[in-house]
């Protein structure tokens, strides 16, 4: 593996990226525009109904963010011209054949003209519908490459999925790629072709169903889900739909350029385009949330266990570099961990220790306008003691409240039916985010560790494409920017 400049290779260069108004998508497209202005185009496919729409969407969801702040102040009132010229916004979708794209001569023109497809359209809900997560992360990924295989001067596939597509397996996990029918638990019958065959009967069923409601349906589909993905091995539908999309590629990439990039718990940017930056609840801040505004009494998870959370710049560092590392490389077929586990682990004691800092100093206000006053909180290390502080804390009261109501002809039944909801969909999270609140995991990231040592061969481009997780102090970046970043981007 060779890498000159990372800016030479750029340079003229014409980029289609899926899901462009994604966060992650968002800061990849601001890092190129601001350190590569002579980028000959990106192609944003974005979901929208017509390309007038297309545009307003990333205008709306990317352009007036925060986001882009520095290229506004570098272009002023020539910024929509520079954009103009340099990105164009595409409605499509990349479940579907031509990734949903209409206009035949857009096609033809992206056709004849790509170098390098990057591929981060994607659904991160742990609990999606499967006939969604399916239809997205799995057969998406394969319209993608099948979209890129038809581009006369393609270099590379760049495809993010997810280090966990490693399940629960403790221990190192190592940069190698899962094949098509190898389940995580040895189970036989893994097939592609017949989980979108059960997601169409599931739904045929419960289209013949007068009961089925559209909430009925939904739920069912993410139970089926779910069922899957356990039964395989996998915890939960997002990462058996992105483990199955690794797989299609695999078996179907041919002589295809293909970088398989799997990041770790994205958090918010670390340096760039300016500290802090997110959007959207991140992974670790739904607890966060909660913690800030004095509504959760306790956090569940092993305080010794290693939580692997990467910066979101990093993270588009680490894509941008892998482009120029291995465009033009026939058959290759390369893995990248970018994660902290391994080379600066951070321990989920050390997170709760940095939220009691950061909101004793800078408490949010509550409704009344009076200061929450968080507490150092009570940490629940296994199941085993969550079960039991659960159970005494909620289970039984509800199963009073239970007995009163039906003895008082149901007079409650607004208040039961309302806790017996938000019960269940703790117990739904907790089971979701279990394998990673107690997670054994360390993610192998040595060939990472190799293109960093490249990148940094290049003196005048190490500073600005770096993605070393050792550079970061834990306790000084979860203070001073990432949790101020929440209370600024998300909290409001």
């Amino acid at each position: 593996m060779e890498l000159d400049s990372v800016l030479d290779f750029l340079d003229s260069k014409t980029i289609l990226i899926t899901g462009a108004t994604g966060f992650l998508a968002k800061i990849f497209v601001e890092k190129i525009l601001r350190v590569q202005p002579n980028v000959k185009k990106l192609y944003l496919l974005v979901r929208a109904t017509d390309a007038k729409s297309a545009l307003q969407r990333f205008n709306t969801e990317a352009v007036e963010k925060d986001l882009f702040n520095i290229l506004k102040e570098k272009y002023g009132t020539n910024l929509q011209s520079f954009l103009s010229e340099k990105v164009t916004p595409v409605a499509g979708d990349i479940t579907y054949e031509n990734l949903g794209v209409k206009d035949s001569s857009l096609i033809q023109e992206m056709w004849a003209d790509v170098d390098v497809v990057v591929n981060v359209a994607a659904t991160t809900n742990f609990d999606e519908r499967y006939d969604i997560a399916l239809a997205l992360n799995t057969f998406g990924a394969k319209n993608v490459l099948i979209f890129a295989a038809k581009c006369v001067k393609i270099k590379l596939l760049l495809h993010v999925s997810t280090a966990y597509v490693s399940g629960e397996k403790p221990g190192l996990i190592l940069e190698t790629p899962y094949h098509l029918g190898k389940a995580l638990n040895g189970a036989h019958g893994l097939d592609i072709n017949t989980e979108k065959k059960i997601t169409e009967e599931r739904l045929k069923e419960l289209s013949y169903d007068d009961t089925a409601t559209d909430k009925s349906i939904t739920l069912a589909m993410k139970d089926l889900g779910i069922e899957r993905a356990n039964k395989f091995g996998w915890p939960n539908t997002y990462v058996f739909t992105k483990a199955l999309g690794e797989m299609i590629l695999g078996h179907l990439k041919g002589n295809m350029p293909l970088v398989i990039l799997r990041p770790t718990i994205i958090t918010s940017t670390y340096k760039e385009p300016f500290p802090g930056w997110m959007e959207g609840i991140r992974t670790i801040d739904s607890l966060a949330v909660g913690y800030g505004k004095g509504q959760l009494s306790c956090f569940l998870g092993d305080p010794e266990s290693v939580i692997d959370v990467i910066p979101a710049d990093m993270v588009v560092n680490a894509m941008i570099a892998t482009m120029a590392a291995h465009a033009n490389q026939p058959s290759c077929e390369m893995i990248y961990h970018v994660g902290s586990s391994v080379s600066n682990p951070l321990k989920y004691k050390s997170i709760q220790q940095s939220g009691y800092n950061y909101f004793s100093r800078h408490p949010l206000i509550s409704k009344d306008g009076k200061p929450v006053i968080v507490s150092e909180i009570k940490v629940l290390n296994s199941m085993a003691s969550f079960q039991r502080y659960f159970s005494l804390r909620y289970l039984l009261p509800l199963q009073g409240l239970h007995v009163v109501n039906s003895a008082l002809c149901h007079a409650f039944n607004g208040t039961y039916s309302n806790l017996k909801r938000k019960t269940n969909f703790v117990l739904r999270v907790v089971e979701l985010y279990k394998p990673y609140l107690f997670s054994k995991s360390f993610f192998d990231d040595m060939n990472t560790e190799k293109l960093r040592q490249l990148i940094r061969e290049n003196k005048l481009e190490a500073d600005m494409f770096y993605f070393d997780p050792k550079a970061i102090k834990w306790d000084v970046y979860f203070e001073h920017t990432h949790l101020p970043g929440a209370v600024k981007y998300v909290f409001k």
